[in-house]
């Protein structure tokens, strides 16, 4: 079977490395030879131009480059052929690493200790154990289990939200419209690592932040969003810090990225920012995952880690 071309289509970051790992073993191109070319069997994008795959006539699959397909169902002329979202180990301990890491900061009360020293002031605060302290998870997919499991093993009690039931052992789930406030009434600290769909954007809202629980060992609610920006509303989050109904915050991703350098997000005394660094995609891991699907498909095998279209992720 003819092996066709790679369309590597990427907007936001280099593709130099994508395309010398793509073009190793597959002729890569970044422009299709007319919109219908007939060569291109496979695409590999990142918030590709719209348009740019809908008359492609033997275009096989999509994969995107980072975990997140949203920007695919952004184009509108998105043909029906299956998208395969990444799962790749070190994307997964990546984002293991950024939550845990968060989640200690929080629990072992960091922004205070930097605060103190700006002011040189040697003061102990009470420290609370780790089963004292609720871990809510919302999106119990790959990333969040892998998160769910290292959190266990360092003593937090730990809640899931998941659309559907996702059982997991050691973990309290909830699931659905009916079981999200009791899930975020159990939670102190909050960890969304939900994928972007119609019926998630926006979901972390000032009226969601009411629900967490704040009577506990942190002195205060904490938001930590590792998973796509406009799953939140900026502002709700200043409100809700400027009120008191967070303590603090640690946002990686944000409604307009890169962040405006007027956002006062920046400069918020209970926030710490990151530039969407929670887990980059590493071409070095991804792109051999990526060719092994292809040599996959052309055995007449299935693709794997494929998105459901019906759910959006």
């Amino acid at each position: 079977m003819d092996k066709g071309r790679i369309l590597l289509s990427v907007t936001g970051f280099h593709p130099q490395r994508w395309h010398e790992l793509l073009s190793a073993e597959r002729d890569v191109v970044t422009e299709p030879a007319g919109k219908d070319d007939p060569s291109i069997t496979y695409a590999v994008v990142w918030k590709h131009k719209p348009n740019l795959l809908a008359g492609l006539p033997n275009l096989r699959a999509i994969f995107s480059i980072g975990a997140g397909v949203d920007h695919i169902f952004n184009d509108p002329g998105l043909p029906n052929v299956p998208i395969v979202k990444v799962v790749a180990d070190n994307l997964t301990q990546y984002m293991t690493e950024y939550v845990v890491w968060r989640v200690l900061d929080h629990h072992r009360q960091g922004m205070l200790y930097r605060h103190q020293q700006q002011k040189k002031t040697w003061h102990e605060p009470q420290q609370r154990p780790a089963n004292d302290i609720s871990v809510g998870i919302m999106g119990l997919g790959t990333l969040g289990r892998a998160a769910a499991s290292v959190l266990l093993s360092l003593g937090f009690r730990v809640n899931g939200w998941s659309r559907s039931v996702r059982p997991m052992e050691g973990v309290t789930t909830y699931a659905g419209d009916n079981g999200l406030i009791p899930f975020l009434n159990a939670t102190d600290i909050l960890v969304v690592l939900l994928p972007l769909t119609p019926t998630t954007q926006g979901i972390v809202n000032y009226g969601l932040l009411k629900e967490l629980r704040r009577r506990n060992g942190l002195g205060g609610a904490v938001l930590i969003n590792a998973g796509r920006g406009r799953l939140q509303k900026d502002a709700d989050i200043l409100r809700a810090l400027d009120d008191g109904t967070l303590k603090e915050a640690s946002l990686d991703v944000f409604e307009v990225e890169p962040l405006p350098k007027t956002s006062p997000l920046w400069s918020h005394p209970k926030v710490y920012v990151t530039p969407h660094a929670a887990a980059t995609s590493d071409p070095n891991h991804l792109v051999p995952t990526m060719l092994a699907q292809m040599a996959a498909v052309e055995r007449g095998e299935a693709l794997q880690n494929t998105v459901d279209r019906a759910a959006g992720y």
